[in-house]
């Protein structure tokens, strides 16, 4: 059995997109038929401007080929994201060119690398496995400007439906967007395997940092965020006007984006002290930062199309037992709520309500050992990959 895996990030890349994919590669790699191949098609790293590592291009072993595009440098704007990814899609083009593939597995957030995904299986003949981690014709009439979103939604429209139809089988990550789905593709298969944590964060045992009795010690609170400071995040819109109304703690903010500028200056122009920026950090240092942290933070904008996902972030969060203050609606609100103890939900911008949720919070550490059974990712990811197998079998 030979296996095309297309992903625009893979490790050492940093994002959810990037730790799903490798995670997931590890675990097809030991489960798939004795004398298979596994081909990741990839991208060299490039995720955030601010974070560089190294990568080889290509890498080798028993049953599994890495092989990395190099891509234009580019940031978060709209120009520079569609020319990496036309780069992206005419080197896969070549690569797998002269290749012939059982089945194609493409995971995928903007659509495109899915769209990629389908025309490739549709050339090879091969079984198609879409995982969906966005809705993205869904989201951009939120995230771009009104006059762009007009002129390309149509497109993006009738390319989810073609992608869409030409799979096999489609996961949804976040059961969030079933509604979506459902109701314009009824007769397709769907499957739901959501983001998981990572085995580093099952490693980690949280310090300490409160008080027998709830109380923080003396020093300031810090509330820690990391990850994208886009559009689709929001932090340029909350964490000001939460600083100035929370001046008793210390916003500690780890990331880079497309709105990271927009948040600077904001923060410049009213002088406050209490929001620390700092530029993307590998996981072992990310690690030992949400140690020191008293309460993680999280927030997606205003925006209806955020009622339907679920951020990987919070798997993260909730496995390491601190605090969770969390700016978001719709499912992610419902999942929170129903999931994660100690947890305090606000309606997303709202500053007087994440002042309000934030006297909910206990301020201690809170073992979630049920939720970090359950979500695993080495569990959910054995789970999807013999999903992923079983459409070999099945007949078109």
């Amino acid at each position: 059995m030979k296996i095309l895996v297309l992903s625009f990030y893979f490790e050492p890349d940093l994002c959810a997109g990037s730790f799903r994919a490798t995670s997931l590669v590890d675990v097809l790699c030991k489960i798939v038929p004795a004398g298979s191949q596994v081909n990741v098609v990839t991208t060299l790293p490039n995720r955030y401007h601010s974070f560089t590592v190294h990568a080889p291009q290509t890498e080798h072993q028993e049953g599994l080929s890495i092989f990395r595009i190099s891509l234009p440098k580019h940031q978060s704007g709209l120009s520079d994201q569609s020319k990496a990814f036309f780069v992206f899609s005419r080197e896969v083009i070549k690569h797998v060119n002269k290749q012939d593939y059982d089945i194609v597995f493409a995971t995928s957030s903007r659509l495109m690398t899915a769209a990629l995904g389908a025309w490739v299986a549709r050339r090879k003949n091969a079984r198609l496995y879409l995982d969906m981690r966005d809705i993205f014709a869904d989201t951009i009439k939120d995230i771009l400007p009104q006059k762009i979103s007009w002129m390309i939604k149509p497109f993006f429209s009738v390319l989810e439906k073609w992608t869409v139809k030409q799979a096999d089988r489609v996961n949804l990550i976040s059961p969030g967007f079933s509604d979506y789905f459902t109701a314009r593709y009824p007769k397709q298969q769907f499957s739901y395997f959501t983001n998981g944590i990572d085995e580093e964060f099952l490693k980690v045992t949280p310090a300490q940092t409160f008080t027998p009795t709830g109380t923080i010690q003396k020093r300031p609170i810090t509330v820690l965020y990391a990850g994208n400071l886009g559009e689709g995040q929001g932090l340029h819109v909350i964490i000001p006007k939460l600083a100035e109304r929370m001046p008793q703690i210390h916003f500690k903010i780890i990331g880079d984006g497309g709105r990271k500028q927009v948040l600077e200056s904001i923060l410049s122009k009213i002088d406050l002290t209490n929001v620390e920026l700092l530029t993307p950090i590998k996981r072992d240092k990310l690690l030992a930062a949400y140690d020191t942290a008293d309460i993680l933070f999280l927030h997606l904008n205003d925006y209806d199309a955020f009622k339907k996902v679920l951020p990987s972030k919070l798997f993260e969060y909730a496995s390491l037992g601190k605090p969770i203050w969390a700016g978001v609606s719709g499912y992610a609100a419902e999942f929170i709520k129903s999931e994660i103890h100690n947890a305090a939900v606000f309606h997303p911008c709202d500053v007087e309500a994440a002042v309000k949720s934030f006297n909910e919070l206990t301020l201690q550490i809170t073992p979630r050992t049920d939720f970090i059974n359950k979500y695993a990712r080495k569990y959910i990811d054995q789970k999807m990959a013999r999903d992923i197998l079983s459409i070999a079998d099945n007949t078109q």
